[in-house]
Order: C-alpha cells, then sequence, then structure tokens
C-alpha cells in the first residue's frame, strides 16, 4: 500500500493525532477534576461537575491506551526506552489514575462529608499530576535523556528520577497543566451554570494567561537549549538501527525545521490563536466554540513539540548518536502496513461512537437536575 519511508512519516503523524486525540478527549475531564474542589462550593456544586464529565471519562481512556499501544507496537524501542528512563514517572502517574475509576465510583456512595471531600481530592489528584508529568517528559525530551544502546541493543538509563525534575521541564510541565486546566474550564462553562459557570471561567482566564506566557517562556528558554542534527548519510527506507548514524548537538537546532519549510511556523501559531479566542469566545458566551478553539491551542502546543523534534523522538544527552528518530525506532514494514489498516477501520468507529455518546448526554447539568436525581450514580 505505503513504501516503508511514506509508512513511518504516516505513523508519526498517527501517534500525533492520539496523543492530541487524547489531550482533547481525556484532558477536559482531567481538567475538571483539577478544578472540582475549587469551582465546586458544597456537595451538590461539586456533583454537578462531576457530572458533567461522569458518563464520558472512561470512554474518552480509550485515547489513552490507544496511544500507549500504538506507540507499543509501531515504536517499540521508543516504549522499551521510555519505560527504562521514565519508569517511575509513569508509575506516578499510574498510581494519579487510580483515583479516578474509584473516585467517580464511590464518591457519592456514602452521604459523608469526610468520605465525599477525600474522594473530591482524590478526583483532584487524578485530574492534576497526570499533565504535569507529561508536560515535564516533553521538557526532558526537548533536552535530551541520559541513555544509551550497547551492540545489542540493550538500552541503560544513566539518570534518575530526582533529574528528571530539572527547571526547563517544570516549566513545561506547568504548561501542560496550564493548558488542560483551561481545557477543562471552558468545558464546564459550556456543561454549567450560574456560580458554576462563572467559577469556570475566572478559572479559565487564569490558566490561559499562563499557557500564553509559558509557552512564550519555553520558546525563548529553547533557543538557549542546544538540539540534534543528524549529519551522517541516512537512508530513511531502510532497515531500522539506532547506532548506524551520526548526530552533534547544536545550538538552535531545534528552530531548523522552521527555517527548511516555512509553513511550520503556523503550528505555534495554532497554539497562541487557540487560547486567544477560546478566552475571547469565552468571554463573549460562545463556549461551545470555545472549547473547538481549547482545542486547536492544544493541537498548536503537542503539534510544536513534535515539528520541532522532527525527526528525534527520543534524543540521547549522554550518547547523541543513539538518539532514537523516526527513521530508526520503527517496527517492520509489514507490522506497520496492518496496523494502518486498522486504525483506518477501528478509528472512525470510536469518532462515530463518541460523538453518538456526547449528542445524546448533551446540555446543561444543573443544581435542580443533582437534587431530583440524589442516588444517581454520580
Amino acid at each position: 500500500m505505503f513504501d516503508y519511508e511514506t509508512l513511518k512519516i504516516i505513523w508519526w503523524l498517527l501517534v500525533g493525532v492520539l496523543l492530541v486525540g487524547f489531550a482533547i478527549m481525556d484532558g477536559h475531564d482531567m481538567g475538571v477534576g483539577t478544578l472540582l474542589p475549587f469551582v465546586g462550593r458544597g456537595d451538590v456544586e461539586r456533583r454537578v461537575v462531576i457530572n458533567t464529565v461522569g458518563p464520558h471519562w472512561d470512554g474518552n481512556q480509550v485515547w489513552f491506551i490507544t496511544g500507549g499501544g500504538a506507540i507499543f507496537a509501531a515504536w517499540p524501542l521508543i516504549y522499551a526506552t521510555a519505560f527504562s528512563g521514565f519508569y517511575w514517572a509513569m508509575l506516578a502517574v499510574l498510581w494519579a489514575l487510580f483515583f479516578r475509576p474509584v473516585g467517580f465510583d464511590y464518591r457519592s456512595k456514602i452521604h459523608n462529608q469526610r468520605w465525599r471531600s477525600t474522594w473530591d481530592w482524590g478526583l483532584f489528584v487524578g485530574g492534576a499530576v497526570p499533565p504535569i508529568i507529561f508536560g515535564v517528559a516533553f521538557g526532558n525530551l526537548l533536552q535530551g535523556v541520559p541513555f544509551g544502546f550497547d551492540d545489542n541493543l540493550m538500552s541503560t538509563y544513566t539518570g534518575s528520577f530526582w533529574a528528571l525534575l530539572n527547571p526547563f521541564a517544570l516549566l513545561c510541565g506547568i504548561v501542560s497543566s496550564a493548558m488542560i486546566t483551561l481545557h477543562g474550564a471552558v468545558y464546564l462553562a459550556h456543561r454549567t451554570e450560574a456560580a458554576i459557570a462563572q467559577r469556570a471561567k475566572l478559572a479559565a482566564y487564569g490558566a490561559g494567561l499562563v499557557v500564553l506566557l509559558g509557552f512564550s517562556a519555553a520558546g525563548l528558554w529553547l533557543t538557549h537549549i542546544q538540539g540534534y542534527v543528524i549529519t551522517s548519510a541516512l537512508d530513511p527506507s531502510g532497515m531500522p538501527d539506532p547506532l548506524a548514524k551520526t548526530v552533534v548537538r547544536e545550538a538552535g537546532a531545534w528552530f531548523a525545521n522552521y527555517r527548511h519549510v516555512p509553513a511550520t511556523i503556523l503550528v505555534p501559531v495554532l497554539g497562541y490563536v487557540g487560547a486567544i479566542l477560546a478566552l475571547l469566545l469565552l468571554r463573549a458566551g460562545r463556549t461551545g466554540l470555545a472549547f473547538i478553539a481549547s482545542s486547536i491551542m492544544l493541537t498548536g502546543v503537542i503539534g510544536t513539540a513534535g515539528v520541532s523534534m522532527f525527526p528525534f523522538l527520543m534524543p540521547s544527552s549522554t550518547h547523541p548518536n543513539a538518539s532514537l528518530t523516526v527513521w530508526d525506532s520503527v517496527s517492520s514494514h509489514l507490522t506497520l502496513g496492518i496496523m494502518l489498516w486498522a486504525v483506518i477501520i477501528f478509528m472512525p468507529l470510536i469518532i462515530v461512537y463518541t460523538s453518538w455518546a456526547y449528542r445524546v448526554m448533551r446540555g446543561k447539568v444543573t443544581d435542580e437536575q443533582i437534587r431530583r436525581n440524589a442516588h444517581s450514580a454520580y
């Protein structure tokens, strides 16, 4: 169907689409969880907040699971090496996510203030921690991760968990948290009314300001961080071999793609335009359009990281020649081809089902509905 080189590019794009889909779909309910203890005053209001995402959050996890599965199948070396270097960080994400299913299911089972407040903060942890860690991970990728390979392509990570928490990575974590919080706040303003919607708007304005300032600061900081450049001959259609290339570090290398293909500057522009439009539309009361705009913001910010690093996926700070790229960390031609057919068949089904579910359960969630259905699941 496609040659090997084309399939490598297609899967780079598809994994990017899955990451953006995860940020948009699972991101808004994580943002709602982050805001839960702050925009909901009292049990009824917090149940209103929870019920905006309660029917959908587990379906949105499909994007997270599919993204992880796609990385495992399409980029096995990335998957194996990342879990070596980011093992404790990934475990922290999983531990935080544990609070979500039990929190949604058990929070309202017992009418006890302390019980419910405890699960509210558990849902906060489950919504707030993963975006921060994912942002920190991207911040470390842009700086390079300390790993290398032996002759058998067994990876060795030489860093530590605490080294991941460096200033630039923490800034990326703040940007990630802010953009997910903004996205969740916009969704909450769309699905609620009165005091809750107003508090959500105020949270969106604050988070939007942090996104714009943090995204700009990260871009300026990146000009002082050495990027990576392949200096040897490379066969994009060749069999994967991450050690069969020469890589050097150069200042400003992460901006080279924007110089070579000027049209790619539209990607970070989308991040700015989406964030600004989301805030303006929210102020005008066009919450549905504001949600689309915040989705564009997520696409632009995440896409900026991908475009800046291309063709690198996981650069090595200690052994630059071992850096993993789109060309040399992928599965076989046959595997990529079969997986592409799976995506062509199942991705539309996921989109159609998700759209149907949101259409059926659209509308505002109100205090009156919660009081009338006091024994509902959430």
